[in-house]
């Protein structure tokens, strides 16, 4: 059942469900012990390696593939982006990550994957009932591949974000141990429940105030369930509209906020018909009481630039407004070695992931092809949503945050896969933890040569980057 792979070229097993147990129905002991019969084809001390490819392609190489059919206009700003620190760097190079994880090998057990985990794509959002809670919130490169790959990169984020923080490297390492300790343990619990009770299970925002281990941590979870509260189309609106010729108009700021040609006009309306369709019917009756005034290109995070991104200004006749954001989805950065996705549309294929591996999701989720071909997704625009300002993170929020990244994520994977037979690899010691600590470390060392690589690009002018100032 194990996958070896020398080559990011040698794929896992394509195609299909994330699970394939679904004809088997054993019992949670048998595939508890069907998880620890695994380690004799792939010990758990192996996961601790990172040893470059004696082939590894050339980073910039990747990145510059990666780069394909993006706006080129915008690329020296997501250059420029990746370019602050290694923490930047890993943010928006999953591409190139993906393509290392390919090399290594993988027990063969598949869930629903994030493909861009890591400690930033954490954050609070509004569910559908308002209610705030704690998920991962970014799924455009969301793919059925190994359940490794995931963990990996998310302890790996929280090494090199330690370093940002000029943290020490033991409290880089227990930080990304927190995060997998997290997520072994929780997975174990979610093995033993109902999978009704799994698919429902969420953390909320009271919840972690709650669990505040002292008063300090408590008042920095509430300043934080604050500032998502205030995240509302209501207040940003002011912000970035003006009034003119009787209606409001999204607000040009070059380069990260500005409008298209005529002609793209044309293919943003087109879209939203495609968008409308997709959506649930009752959705879609809440959608037409609005009616589209306005839409601009909207320049967002590192990973994503480049990248067709727009929002949506809507208004009810009352002049309520409602922003959405539009992403255009590209194959995942997966899908070279887990497989090609199931569905043709890329937005579908985000959306449907979302739903999958989200406690709650957006009810305004949906997708389009566009008239050029391309592929979007849809949903609320800044609905609540908040990420922790990790700079901020003294080295024990750190950690606490791990945990709660850790919780989520095996939440998320018990959704769609094995949660015992994953449980079963993992064991109930510490031992895995300890290898995944090993591996972050190690990699992080990676991220940092691979900045460098990308810094000496930018100054012998092969990249052309654009720093921002005051961001």
């Amino acid at each position: 059942m194990t996958t070896t792979r020398n080559s990011p070229e040698t794929a896992v097993p394509k195609g299909g469900s994330p699970t394939a147990q679904r004809a088997q129905f054993r019992s949670r002991e048998e595939r508890l012990a069907a998880g620890k019969a695994l380690r004799d084809d792939l010990p758990r001390e192996s996961h601790a390696v990172w040893k470059p490819a004696a082939r590894r392609r050339d980073p910039i190489v990747v990145l510059e593939e990666s780069n394909r059919d993006r706006m080129p206009e915008l690329v020296p700003i997501r250059y420029g982006r990746m370019l602050r620190s290694p923490f930047t760097f890993l943010r928006g190079s999953a591409a190139l990550m993906a393509y290392d994880l390919a090399t290594i090998p993988v027990t063969g057990l598949r869930v629903q994957a994030c493909g861009d985990c890591h400690l930033m794509n954490f954050g609070l959002f509004a569910t559908p009932e308002r209610n705030l809670v704690f998920d991962i919130n970014d799924f455009d490169e969301t793919l059925p591949a190994p359940w490794e790959w995931d963990v990996k990169r998310l302890a790996v984020s929280f090494v090199v974000a330690a370093r940002d923080n000029r943290h020490s490297e033991k409290q880089g390492r227990d930080a990304a141990l927190e995060c997998v300790r997290a997520y072994r343990e929780h997975l174990r619990e979610c093995s033993k429940q109902p999978p009704l009770d799994v698919w429902y299970k969420r953390l909320d925002a009271q919840t972690l105030i709650e669990m505040a281990p002292d008063a300090e941590t408590r008042k920095f979870r509430e300043e934080a369930v604050r500032r998502a509260r205030q995240r509302i189309s209501e207040s940003l609106f002011p912000k970035i509209t003006a009034a003119l010729g009787g209606r409001r108009r999204l607000v040009d700021q070059p380069p990260l906020l500005f409008h298209s040609d005529q002609k793209g006009s044309g293919v943003f309306r087109d879209a939203m018909d495609a968008y409308r369709i997709s959506m649930l019917d009752s959705v879609r009756v809440l959608f037409d009481r609005y009616y589209l005034e306005d839409w601009a290109i909207k320049v967002v995070g590192i990973g994503s630039v480049g990248t067709r991104c727009m929002i949506g200004l809507f208004s009810s006749p009352e002049g309520h407004p409602l922003l959405l954001q539009f992403k255009e989805a590209r194959p995942s950065v997966l899908a070279p070695y887990a497989g090609k996705s199931i569905y043709e549309n890329q937005g579908e294929r985000v959306v449907v992931g979302q739903r999958l591996m989200q406690s709650a999701s957006d009810i305004f989720l949906g997708w389009a092809r566009g008239r050029g071909g391309r592929d979007y997704y849809g949903r609320q625009f800044r609905d609540m949503k908040y990420s922790v300002p990790i700079a901020e993170l003294s080295a024990q929020q750190l950690k606490r945050y791990a945990r709660a990244c850790g919780w989520t994520l095996a939440r998320a994977h018990a959704q769609s896969g094995d949660a015992a037979t994953i449980s079963g690899y993992l064991g109930k010691s510490d031992a895995f933890d300890r290898v995944i600590g090993a591996f972050a470390l190690a990699y992080a060392d990676q991220t940092v040569r691979d900045h460098a690589a990308l810094v000496t690009a930018a100054k012998s002018g092969r990249v052309k980057a654009l720093v921002e100032e005051n961001l």
